[in-house]
């Protein structure tokens, strides 16, 4: 006999049917626009909308049909008119991995950009938009790409979209984007790159050697802002001691930001701080790191007050921290004594909690003044500049970076320098250009650095990799001179031959 809750349930055969979504189609729109930068004007076409993944695209092991719609990726594409010969062809996307191409898209790449002032403060709600004289729409066709769950990239019914959410099927389905976009429109002759911002650069650092093997894709260079290829030298776990070393110089430049250094420090310029900061991390505190418990009680006190000296903190906080400050520790106690914390994607911005106690803050203060400027920027530039309607919402950031799964990396951290070098030294002609800034405590400068300078590469494949040092932080592009600089870097290196 059925207990006294099922009895009064409806059964499934009375509860009402679930709707069926309609059937994955690709769905296209396509403006005409114009642009002044300078004394130049751009006439652009843009185009955004889906392209359908079939199953013989996705990659799904056993039978396959290429009939089968799987998932429909969102892109926004800018390609301007009258252009003589092929024109570089740029594929952007960002990072989470969670977000959409809106950061890119509406930092410095795109014809728009959100308005945020000197510093990169947004301005009060509903924010700004502003036609973009930095857009690299002058020297390199843009094509921005949303990663399956994010923007309005969605599944087939009855697919899952967590079956997307992890290192390689996140290459497969992009790599496959990029194959049938250079198929569908015509762009095989095109110079062809890829940048990535965060999860962004594991993400082209993977695509780099997966399009040279898979679709025969051979990149004339690839841009990876805010490095994230090596997770061993930002993950804060027992007993890897390489983040508490990398993480030092960026500690050193908060705190001067924040004029928070001992006065003998706080008088120098940022990059004599970092450069000191960074020579005691990677010399007498690294060795101090890797003696653990055998490192005698004197040299123990001279190290902290190194760290101390270097960091902003108090002595006494870094020994009670057995030397090791991790970073959301580091965010609440620089300024606590000011009741503030700073934030992680950049740094110079400031927050404040409800109380004082506690190792690490309520929020980022770096993302909560962008986050709300660069969402409503995106769905005006669909639906007022680029006549998309869609009642859905656009997913600028979905927060399934602790779901992702890394299959290739079972009880290992993930490291695609390994991949990045194959991809330089099977095609001789890519080159590499990273853009790191000071105060990004997300993925700092430093660790990046080490990263690159452990890639394996040798004399002049290692020369086709340039990096630049901005003065803002993980999104620079919202630092009025970091923007100006970069934009112009970014338009000679898809420039150069």
């Amino acid at each position: 006999m059925p207990d006294a809750k099922d009895a009064a349930s409806p059964s499934a055969a009375d509860a009402p049917a679930k709707p069926t979504p309609p059937p994955l189609k690709e769905r296209l729109v396509t403006t005409e626009h114009k642009l002044e930068v300078g004394r130049r004007k751009l006439e652009y076409t843009a185009t955004c909308g889906t392209l359908v993944l079939r199953e013989d695209e996705a990659g799904k092991d056993g039978e396959r049909s290429a009939d089968k719609p799987r998932a429909a990726l969102f892109f926004v594409a800018y390609t301007l008119k009258n252009a003589k010969g092929p024109r570089p062809l740029t594929f952007s996307f960002n990072g989470g991995p969670g977000s959409s191409s809106v950061w890119l898209h509406l930092g410095i790449l795109g014809p728009q950009r959100v308005v945020t002032d000197e510093m990169g403060n947004a301005p009060p709600p509903p924010y700004a938009l502003t036609d973009n004289e930095h857009t690299l729409l002058t020297d390199s066709d843009l094509v921005f790409i949303d990663p399956i769950g994010t923007g309005h990239s969605r599944m087939a019914e009855g697919e899952k979209v967590a079956e997307f959410h992890d290192y390689q099927r996140d290459l497969d389905a992009v790599g496959d984007f990029i194959r049938l976009y250079l198929t569908r429109y015509g762009r095989w002759a095109s110079p062809k790159y890829l940048i990535g911002e965060s999860y962004g650069t594991t993400r082209a650092a993977g695509l780099s050697l997966h399009l040279q093997e898979k679709h025969d894709v051979f990149l004339n260079g690839v841009m990876l802002v805010s490095l994230a290829i090596d997770l061993q030298t930002l993950c804060f776990d027992h007993g890897n001691e390489l983040p508490y070393a990398l993480f030092l110089p960026t500690y050193a430049a908060t705190a001067w930001y924040h004029k928070a250094l001992v006065p003998e420090l706080q008088k120098k310029k940022l990059p004599d701080v970092v450069a000191q900061a960074e020579a005691f991390a990677l010399g007498d505190y690294a060795s101090a790191l890797l003696q653990g418990s055998r490192l005698d009680d004197q040299t123990r006190d001279h190290i902290a007050g190194q760290v101390a000296r270097f960091s902003g903190l108090t002595a006494e906080y870094v020994l009670r921290s057995d030397l090791r400050i991790g970073e959301f520790r580091y965010f609440k106690e620089l300024l606590r004594h000011r009741g503030q914390t700073v934030g992680r994607l950049d740094s110079r911005f400031l927050g404040t909690d409800r109380d004082d106690a506690g190792e690490k803050p309520e929020d980022d203060a770096a993302m909560s003044n962008l986050l709300g400027a660069y969402a409503s920027g995106i769905n005006r530039v669909l639906k007022e500049t680029l006549k998309y309607d869609d009642d859905a919402p656009y997913v600028v950031h979905a927060p399934i970076w602790d779901k992702w799964t890394w299959k290739r990396f079972e009880n290992k951290y993930v490291n695609i320098g390994a991949t990045l070098r194959r991809a330089m030294h099977s095609n001789q002609h890519m080159r590499v250009w990273v853009a790191s800034g000071y105060y990004d405590l997300a993925t700092p400068h430093a660790a990046g650095d080490y990263t690159l300078s452990h890639l394996g590469l040798r004399g002049e494949q290692f020369r086709k990799i340039s990096v630049s040092y901005f003065e803002a932080g993980h999104m620079m592009y919202i630092h009025g001179p970091s923007l100006a600089r970069m934009a112009g870097e970014l338009r000679e290196f898809v420039s150069a031959v």
